[in-house]
């Protein structure tokens, strides 16, 4: 990371799921107190660190790797007072033996808004004859919460879902995950009972959700190429790109990477929309398109010319790669049905829900 290493040492055979876990939320904590972290980070915050450390671990266990709690008493701002150190040392101990340590109490906003963003990363193999090897898609649910108090949240996901495909009874039009795995904040009684998401949301950024899926997927993006080799001088492209979405949204940030044998020497590119460019370093022809509306039907086709060699060399054919963005739209078909916020004030909130789709080197086509 960043030319860095981080490096966990054990004397004897440990858990090694705890000690990646402990490394990435190291690295999570240092993000919340200096930003990026780099070498130059580490140089000028070195003792900050120490400190961290001394206060995340304990005789090689770790101990506290809340942020909030964490902040509440290790700062980058001048020493505090005694009277001021005691008070906040009694709210560390209610917060490190609490049932919500994750959040301070006294936290307050003057606009009080909540944010929830739907990632899905889709990971698709297609084979030369379009059968698809592998389609998946790996999703996190973020949320922002700047909300005064300690409001309880709750969040309904589809009526259709199934954790377990083994029980899904037949439903083939549900939504099914995979790996769920929760922030600590959410309470999972409630979820396995009705799959209402309840908790009290740490202050700020977090990561609510994480989960896969591999059946139902919904793909975005149809590719269809069809590729020949004209004796042992040229290829023939045609690439056939379909928005399979609704029309009123848009796939953006478009990028399609077609592979060109090692002895091209140009491509003529021919597209209705955006700009295909040869680049020889890479053997590829890049097609950038800034926007695919949904139902659109684009067509690339290019001819490429080749040195002729003494001996016909075979062309591995490397998959064509897409890269997108997709906005409202999840090819789990995973959506939040609804959003609350329940605090004893009673104060009114802004609640937000945005979806995205996305694909990059992880949506490739083979032909």
């Amino acid at each position: 990371m960043n030319n860095l290493y981080i490096v966990a040492v054990t004397k004897c055979n440990a858990n090694a799921a705890l000690v990646f876990e402990y490394c990435y939320r190291f690295i999570s904590i240092a993000k919340s107190y200096f930003g990026k972290v780099d070498e130059e980070a580490v140089k000028n915050n070195f003792v900050l660190i120490y400190e961290l450390i001394d206060e995340i671990i304990d005789f090689g266990y770790p101990q506290n790797s809340e942020i909030d709690t964490l902040k509440t008493y290790i700062t980058t701002e001048s020493i505090m007072s005694t009277a001021t150190a005691i008070e906040e040392s009694s709210k560390i101990t209610t917060q490190a033996t609490g049932a919500t340590s994750w959040r301070r109490a006294d936290v307050k906003y003057k606009k009080n808004e909540a944010f929830v963003d739907v990632v899905e990363t889709v990971n698709l193999s297609k084979g030369a004859t379009g059968h698809t090897i592998r389609a998946e898609v790996d999703g996190h649910i973020l949320m922002r919460a700047y909300l005064s108090g300690t409001p309880e949240c709750k969040f309904g996901l589809n009526d259709k879902l199934v954790i377990d495909k083994n029980d899904h009874g037949g439903m083939g039009d549900a939504v099914e995950l995979d790996d769920c795995r929760f922030h600590q904040c959410v309470r999972l009684d409630e979820f396995d009972s009705s799959r209402t998401i309840s908790f009290i949301p740490p202050d700020g950024e977090f990561e609510l959700m994480r989960y896969r899926s591999t059946r139902n997927v919904k793909l975005p993006l149809r590719v269809i190429p069809t590729v020949n080799e004209m004796g042992t001088t040229q290829v023939s492209y045609i690439v056939n790109v379909k928005a399979d979405f609704n029309n009123k949204l848009s796939a953006t940030n478009v990028v399609i990477r077609i592979p060109t044998p090692l002895n091209t020497t140009s491509v003529d590119c021919k597209v209705p929309s955006g700009k295909a460019k040869y680049v020889p370093a890479e053997n590829m022809v890049v097609w950038k398109i800034p926007r695919i509306q949904g139902g659109a039907e684009l067509t690339f086709s290019g001819l490429a010319q080749l040195t002729s060699t003494t001996t016909r060399q075979v062309w591995a054919r490397p998959p064509i790669d897409v890269d997108f963005q997709v906005l409202m739209f999840t090819s789990s078909g995973l959506i939040v049905r609804f959003l609350k916020v329940f605090e004893k004030s009673n104060y009114n909130s802004i609640k937000w829900v945005r979806y995205l789709t996305k694909a990059s080197g992880t949506y490739q086509i083979k032909f």
